[in-house]
């Protein structure tokens, strides 16, 4: 099965989401060349991500990543905490989440099935996942309100790259008429 545009750019998306690696950089690269004609507010946002994360050693982007999904409960970067906090509720969600992982042939590996980067993973398994009443649910009642949330702990001008990351990914993820004409 060969992947669409958008569903490389859900794994692009992911793999900055997760602990940076040596290929941290690149991929950034490459998800900033394929989403530039698509969506000028999210490249706009990628660009700036690229810039700060470009001036900083794969140990700092360690560091900061840290600091900033594992350190600061309030952005840790898992969709059902950021939901429903540490309750039955997320419990709930993330047994749903392992039920639709289960049927489509997916697996969280070693993380947690509400994890930012494996939901976007999931999502990008390919179209017809995506447009499925589950996952359209999940973009709208999970992954906004929850990125919503995240970018609330960052202020006005952060320095934080991750903040632009994840107002990268608010844009690629939310409809408008320009995104729906190119992805129809």
């Amino acid at each position: 099965m060969t992947k669409d545009l958008t569903s490389t750019l859900f794994d692009l998306f992911a793999a900055l989401l997760e602990y940076p690696s040596a290929a941290t950089i690149e991929q950034a690269g490459q998800l900033l060349e394929q989403l530039t004609p698509l969506s000028i507010e999210s490249a706009e946002a990628l660009e700036k991500f690229v810039r700060r994360l470009d001036q900083l050693s794969l140990e700092k982007m360690r560091e900061l990543y840290t600091i900033t999904f594992d350190m600061q409960p309030v952005c840790y970067p898992y969709v059902g905490y950021q939901l429903f906090g540490e309750s039955y509720k997320r419990g709930a969600f993330m047994a749903q989440l392992n039920e639709a992982y289960h049927a489509c042939g997916y697996s969280a590996g070693q993380e947690l099935p509400d994890h930012l980067a494996v939901i976007l993973r999931f999502l990008g398994l390919d179209s017809t996942n995506r447009a499925g009443e589950f996952s359209q649910a999940l973009l709208a009642s999970g992954l906004t309100p929850a990125l919503e949330k995240m970018l609330k702990v960052f202020n006005e001008g952060s320095e934080n790259p991750y903040a632009e990351l994840l107002v990268a990914l608010q844009f690629f993820l939310v409809p408008t008429p320009e995104k729906e004409l190119t992805h129809a």
